[in-house]
């Protein structure tokens, strides 16, 4: 397999300082903080339901509640001591960022802190017809939640230029991963192949995300934006029937538009057609994608069922 091992992308950063905060121990935070709380860091971060917070404690890692509308003065505490932070929450309906809105000033005084990153999305290009983008492409947001995160970016280069907190974004296209995957759609049987001629759109696998981060915390660029794509734009009807052959059924029929049921951001993939460029993770970062295309990446994920 490409791409470098876990053991060999922490083997500089973990001279340094190694203490990472992570806002949102979901699915891309957790597989940060597993393998950085093996690499042997103090790991911490926040999560919204007391269940979840028992089971991070258990796991040794300090679980802080967060649910967006409160600050805890034990947050704004930790942020003091750490090197790391990594933002996963996205800016909420009528509150915009509330990581910015309840511990921009902690994070300002945090002397110690070495990288802060946050994820963001390819949604922020919004609909190019199926042009190509990169990172200084113009943004042009459609939808509410996509001109959200721009708005957040903005807010987040903001405490980057005015306290020169070490800022670095990361624009995400769709993340799949262990029991997150069109595998799993599949066999839930609710897995749709969309009739839109033309579409295409990157994904990510979420160890292709990990390895990105890391690399970004050994060679900090503050003020850096970077996608964080595959390398083949694809059709996702085409995803779909594919992962369905892998499973030996058949593929479910076309279904316009019109008639998917899509929530707003849901319609957004399919009414936002760009092929996002990565070549900045690898010329920067010297990141070589695990899982370059879907296919690869759907083939691992059956093979590791496979084994058990």
């Amino acid at each position: 397999m490409p791409g470098r091992t876990h053991e060999q992308e922490f083997t500089q950063v973990t001279s340094q300082d190694t203490n990472l905060f992570c806002f949102g121990l979901g699915f891309t935070g957790s597989a940060l903080v597993r393998v950085l709380q093996a690499r042997g860091w103090a790991v911490a971060g926040t999560c919204r339901e007391k269940v979840h917070q028992d089971l991070w404690d258990r796991a040794g890692v300090r679980a802080y509640a967060f649910d967006g509308k409160t600050a805890s003065r034990e947050i704004g505490q930790a942020l003091a001591e750490v090197s790391h932070v990594l933002v996963t929450i996205p800016p909420h309906k009528e509150d915009g960022d509330v990581v910015l809105r309840h511990f921009r000033d902690a994070l300002a005084r945090s002397s110690g802190l070495r990288w802060l990153g946050y994820l963001s999305t390819t949604g922020v290009y919004g609909n190019r017809d199926g042009e190509w983008v990169d990172e200084s492409s113009e943004l042009k947001p459609v939808f509410d939640h996509q001109k959200r995160r721009a708005e957040a970016e903005s807010q987040w280069f903001d405490l980057y230029r005015g306290h020169g907190v070490p800022v670095h974004v990361f624009r995400l296209a769709g993340i799949y991963g262990p029991g997150r995957n069109l595998l799993e759609r599949v066999r839930r049987g609710v897995a749709k192949r969309i009739d839109q001629p033309g579409l295409v759109f990157n994904r990510i696998h979420v160890d292709d995300v990990e390895q990105t981060l890391a690399a970004s915390m050994e060679r900090p660029h503050p003020g850096a934006i970077y996608n964080v794509v595959d390398d083949l734009p694809a059709a996702p009807a085409e995803a779909v029937a594919f992962a369905c052959e892998l499973l030996n059924v058949d593929a479910p029929p076309l279904v316009p538009l019109d008639e998917a049921g899509l929530s707003e951001m849901g319609r957004g993939f399919y009414l936002t057609n760009k092929k996002v460029r990565n070549r900045k993770i690898n010329e920067e970062l010297g990141v070589t994608l695990h899982y370059p295309d879907y296919r690869s990446g759907l083939r691992s994920l059956l093979e590791q069922e496979q084994k058990g």
